[in-house]
């Protein structure tokens, strides 16, 4: 097993030392973006794993992690952050036993390069363990399974975007063979299921955004289309090869979709946003996500979660980025992270429990703080039927527009910050409408 400090079959990891020092691995300066390369193919280069021997605790702040507290709509959160560099954190991936996907640093200049970790659950807290692709300038971590796979992408120094999948045994950069690429190229995968099935995705030459599958053991890529959409990104899979993402639609609005193994889609789209993006998917077809009220500078970006049997229920915010939050995974518990752009303008990562649950902890050294959980409870995920293929889909319709592929997606992104002066109408919450359709 890659995080060795794992006790099998629950969330409970056995104590990590606290005494271990950070270790940074993969750093370099950032290098000025230059031409891409064309025509990429799936790589399959092996590399040693820089970041299994690389891991340590880092102490916590008190002001940067572990401060608990009760959000919107039957969820407690707790604030994360990794102290080397506390103005930027992402967390975007949960497994089912306590380990946690994502990085630091915002990539904007060299002071703040891409850095990814995962987080451990232990006894005493959450224990830092770094993961950066070998030789890359950025590295994100956004995807993990429950076999600790880590998904997710690396830039080189001529800032190109390359998936990599790493097992614990070694990295692979993978790159969907295309000779139609961006420039600079931008492949990326952004979750993984427990059969090791990955998803992500490319942009053209024209930047619309081709989603796939990637079979880890195989090496075998399968596209993902979504009927009438000009660019599709696939950000999540469950170990059902359910399929969630979001796409841009003919009419170029941003909304979301959940797709089964036989391409069956059902579209995702709250009600009055002007976007709605999935990013995570557990295996009773819990979706979480995002959606965006108003455009421009009155625009704010609020958490949702979505289930087959209730709907969508939202706003879902961390009590510090009210307008602000972004959840980008779930767990079969119910369990959400993501992060949030707090009043200082810092992005700070949270994980957080539905209400009436302990809290999560902060990491090691950091004091644990009781919270007081909200009165609401949240939607309970309902099985729905297992596919046994993986996610294909039919062609989709001639690009005609370029989206914005990183919108709020893990790449590389910040959450708009909270407009100042200006109301925008703010959707009805709902418990009892799907607002999706199946096709």
């Amino acid at each position: 097993m890659k995080f060795s400090n794992q006790r099998i079959g629950g969330v409970s990891i056995a104590a990590v030392g606290a005494g271990l020092a950070l270790a940074l691995t993969g750093c370099g300066p950032l290098h000025a973006t230059a031409g891409g390369h064309g025509g990429h193919t799936a790589t399959g280069t092996a590399s040693a794993s820089a970041s299994s021997s690389a891991s340590g605790t880092a102490s916590g702040s008190a002001s940067a992690s572990g401060t608990a507290s009760a959000g919107s709509n039957g969820f407690t959160f707790t604030t994360i952050d990794n102290p080397a560099d506390l103005t930027f954190n992402q967390l975007l991936g949960f497994n089912n036993h306590g380990v946690i996907a994502g990085y630091f640093g915002s990539g904007a200049d060299a002071a703040h390069p891409n850095k990814g970790y995962v987080l451990i659950r232990t006894r005493a807290g959450f224990a830092i363990q770094n993961e950066n692709f070998p030789g890359s300038v950025q590295t994100q971590v956004i995807g993990v399974n429950d076999r600790d796979v880590t998904v997710g992408f690396w830039i080189d120094a001529n800032g190109v975007n390359h998936g990599f999948t790493d097992t614990g045994f070694r990295f692979r950069s993978v790159d969907f063979p295309t000779t139609n690429n961006s420039s600079p190229a931008v492949n990326q995968l952004l979750g993984v299921n427990n059969q090791d099935v990955a998803v992500g995705f490319y942009n053209d030459a024209n930047g619309n955004a081709h989603a796939y599958t990637y079979n880890i053991s195989r090496h075998r890529f399968h596209t993902v289309t979504v009927k009438g959409a000009t660019s599709v990104t696939a950000t999540g899979i469950n170990n059902h090869n359910e399929v969630t993402g979001f796409f841009t639609n003919a009419a170029g609005a941003t909304e979301s979709f959940l797709q089964n193994g036989f391409g069956r889609t059902t579209t995702l789209a709250v009600p009055n946003a002007s976007a709605t993006q999935a990013f995570g998917v557990n295996d009773f077809n819990e979706v979480v996500g995002s959606y965006t009220v108003g455009t421009g500078t009155s625009a704010v970006t609020h958490g949702f979660v979505w289930t087959p049997r209730h709907g969508f229920q939202f706003p879902v915010d961390d009590p510090q980025g009210m307008g602000t939050t972004i959840i980008n995974g779930v767990n079969d518990e119910g369990d959400i992270v993501g992060f949030y752009t707090d009043t200082a303008g810092n992005t700070d990562g949270f994980a957080a429990v539905p209400a009436g649950q302990r809290p999560l902890p902060g990491l090691i050294a950091t004091a644990t703080p009781s919270a007081t959980p909200s009165t609401s409870t949240s939607a309970t995920p309902t099985t729905s039927a297992t596919p046994t293929t993986s996610a294909t889909g039919t062609t989709s319709a001639t690009p005609t527009a370029s989206p914005s592929t990183s919108m709020s997606t893990p790449p590389m992104t910040t959450p708009p910050a909270t407009p100042t002066g200006t109301t925008t109408p703010t959707p009805t919450p709902s418990d009892s409408t799907n607002f999706g359709h199946t096709s």
